[in-house]
């Protein structure tokens, strides 16, 4: 087991889309911590183990109806297109 810390370039224009994104995050189990910033528009969020996905946060992130411009895992460049 390792933990993940994944991040994502989010489109957020205010507190209700930060909040939005901070609801969903935190309902999402394997969620270790996580860190949403409306300032830097991102957010990022550590796992406990490998059981968390960077495609299952991504598409949490996504119901939100929120713009996902770009995703690391690790310091590694993701693709976040679908």
């Amino acid at each position: 087991m390792s933990e993940h810390t994944y991040k994502f370039n989010v489109a957020m224009s205010c507190g209700g889309c930060s909040g939005a994104v901070t609801r969903v995050l935190t309902k999402l189990d394997g969620v270790k911590s996580f860190d949403v910033s409306l300032d830097s528009q991102t957010a990022e969020v550590i796992t406990n183990d490998d059981s968390l996905t960077f495609d299952t946060v991504l598409k949490t992130i996504k119901k939100t109806g929120k713009k996902v411009n770009s995703g690391e895992k690790d310091g590694e460049p993701q693709t976040v297109d679908e």
